[in-house]
């Protein structure tokens, strides 16, 4: 099992801030912002395209994807199906965030459409993978990274367990968007490592990190949040407290 900060942690920090990679985020309109403030603040770029007739495009030209079901609409629907008709997820990470999929029917149709992608990554809460579990049946999932957030993070990949991480503070989960940015920042990590693990592995390490030393000086999760993004963007090759 992978240590809870591996030594080379901030050389991943590194190596993303030099590449700059461009992240597609088919995400949910509560969480664009946030979202893309994290990401620039760890040194990738966002693209929010959801529009039709150019998702396609502007997703075949970046180097990642994040898709998130939250506020799933008809037009968001018929860009993942377009997606899945063409070549533009093909060689790529893609993360995908199941929000409330044991609540929607709908959520749940397009999760287990994408989940069924080879190599795809899937971050989400305890009852949602267990959702996604349940429907798939067996091992439906083996062939997928699975990353179970929680008060300890799980890392899962070939149907075993590889990373737990138990950092990060209460206030992440009070600040609306702040898991959804974190699917993004694995989509960000993974485009920069061969290892879906240590780029899930990486992201968690990354946000549990900034979310202490935020709430160290935050008086609630108003500030935390304000207080989170400095810290993503503060951390460097040199910080050794990593």
């Amino acid at each position: 099992m992978q240590s809870l900060r591996p030594k080379d942690l901030t050389n991943r920090c590194a190596n993303l801030r030099a590449s700059a990679p461009r992240i597609q985020c088919l995400t949910n309109t509560v969480a664009q912002a946030i979202t893309a403030n994290c990401l620039h603040a760890l040194g990738a770029r966002a693209s929010m395209a959801t529009h039709a007739d150019e998702i396609v495009a502007m997703t075949a030209s970046a180097q990642a994807v994040v898709i998130n079901l939250g506020t799933i609409d008809a037009a968001r629907l018929d860009g993942i199906e377009r997606l899945l008709a063409s070549s533009a997820l093909d060689g790529k990470p893609v993360v995908l965030d199941p929000v409330f999929v044991q609540h929607s029917p709908v959520r749940m149709a397009a999760a287990l459409r994408l989940a069924r992608r080879p190599g795809i990554v899937i971050k989400g809460n305890s009852a949602e993978i267990a959702a996604l579990r349940t429907a798939f049946g067996g091992a439906g999932l083996a062939t997928c990274t699975l990353i179970t957030t929680g008060a300890v993070d799980r890392v899962e990949a070939n149907g075993r367990l590889c990373a737990e991480i138990g950092s990060g503070h209460p206030f992440m989960a009070q600040v609306t968007g702040l898991g959804c940015a974190l699917g993004a920042a694995i989509a960000a990590f993974a485009s920069v490592s061969n290892s879906p693990v240590e780029a899930a592995a990486t992201a968690l390490d990354v946000f549990g990190l900034a979310g202490e030393r935020a709430a160290a000086e935050s008086r609630g999760p108003g500030s935390f949040a304000v207080h989170f993004i400095d810290h993503l963007a503060a951390i460097d090759v040199k910080d050794r407290a990593l």
